[in-house]
């Protein structure tokens, strides 16, 4: 089942050609971090997984690079310059250190200004560019410039799978991706009809936000498109709410690997995470994470999980696609269609919510009710 799965990530979700080249990297523990044990495992054995689809992937392109780097330590943040020679090629990396632009992108510093320059730069040396990525990095470069660049400019096909645990080529990647484009793409349409969103769950949990402006995309799994981009596991709809209007409280109870000990109250006004509250260790944790930087506090995403086959709660790549759960994230969403740019980004994911849709009219429907599709 393993072999086929990895295989089918090939042939099935990114359609690797023959003709194409393939980046395959993935991120060890930096010098100093801070890992539980528990975790240390499923980091080791994520490198093993990097490896054997790098080897798995060399039957179906025609060079695959493989690449490892030290973790960044945290979601969000880009990724080294080795991994941007390798994506984009050395070309494009001499021109963009020559106009001093790189480390302004890695330090996510990079005002409009140079962040054009960039983009005409990349497009200028699009054809240097690797074809797929397959982001096996323990932290996520989903919501980087480094993959946005990628995606948008090269036409590259990206699969981002962070946190990636070995149990999900079993599960949650053991599915019919067809049905979960049908099923993700539904529901999006039914999203698109609405101006603003509010969610309300059992545990306490009651936000709001407008919509308006905004698009709600498909993780559907089928990355065969130039410049698809999605999680693997997949099987999501997801949004950036309009910056500013997220209004409430948001309360968790699941960290990105583990349940917590206690509920991490969250209050969140003018689109901010003002307040973090809880004698749970993570609170600490959050509030110094969101100390760094003002937009770290940023109410960036919110997703809805639709894969039937994502059941495991202790793991955020694949808790936030369980069907009938909603996600909200933190920080940046500048790669999906929000303003804030930040080399922070994290999931939290909710069970039995409630989804109320206000439509432009001010009429209401109900998308979901303890967790299950109205329609």
């Amino acid at each position: 089942m393993t072999t086929k799965t990895l295989r089918n990530i090939f042939s099935v979700n990114l359609n690797v050609k023959k003709t194409e080249t393939v980046l395959v990297f993935t991120d060890i523990p930096f010098t100093g971090e801070l890992i539980e044990e528990t975790d240390r495992c499923r980091r080791e054995r994520l490198r093993d997984i990097a490896l054997l689809t790098a080897e798995t992937g060399k039957s179906f392109c025609k060079k695959i690079f493989y690449h490892e780097y030290s973790a960044t330590g945290s979601h969000g943040a880009e990724p080294p310059q080795e991994i941007w020679i390798k994506a984009f090629g050395e070309k494009t990396v001499n021109e963009l250190k020559k106009q001093k632009l790189l480390s302004l992108l890695i330090n996510k510093k990079a005002k409009p200004s140079d962040t054009r320059k960039a983009e005409d730069i990349i497009a200028r040396y699009k054809k240097y560019a690797v074809k797929a990525v397959i982001a096996l990095s323990n932290y996520s470069t989903s919501h980087t410039r480094f993959r946005a660049f990628l995606t948008r400019i090269c036409n590259v096909r990206y699969a981002s799978m962070p946190l990636f645990d070995v149990a999900m080529l079993e599960s949650s990647m053991n599915v019919n991706w067809k049905a979960i484009a049908r099923r993700t793409r539904g529901i999006a349409k039914i999203v698109n009809k609405a101006e603003a969103i509010e969610i309300k769950t059992p545990n306490g949990t009651s936000i709001s936000f407008s919509k308006e402006g905004r698009k709600a995309e498909s993780d559907t799994g089928i990355l065969t498109k130039p410049g698809s981009f999605g999680n693997l596991p997949a099987g999501e709809v997801y949004l950036a709410p309009l910056e500013g209007t997220a209004e409430g409280r948001l309360v968790l109870e699941w960290a990105p690997t583990r349940q917590l000990k206690s509920p991490v109250k969250l209050t969140v006004k003018n689109g901010f995470v003002e307040d973090v509250s809880g004698s749970e260790e993570y609170a600490y944790y959050l509030k110094g994470k969101l100390s760094e930087r003002r937009e770290n506090a940023n109410i960036a995403e919110l997703g809805i999980g639709t894969n039937d086959m994502a059941k495991r709660p202790d793991n955020i790549l694949e808790s936030e696609k369980i069907l009938g759960t909603i996600h909200i994230a933190l920080g940046d969403n500048s790669s999906f269609g929000g303003n804030v740019s930040t080399p922070f980004h994290q999931d939290f994911v909710f069970f039995r919510p409630a989804v109320t849709l206000v439509h432009k009219d001010g009429s209401r429907s109900l998308l979901m009710k303890a967790g299950r599709f109205i329609r």
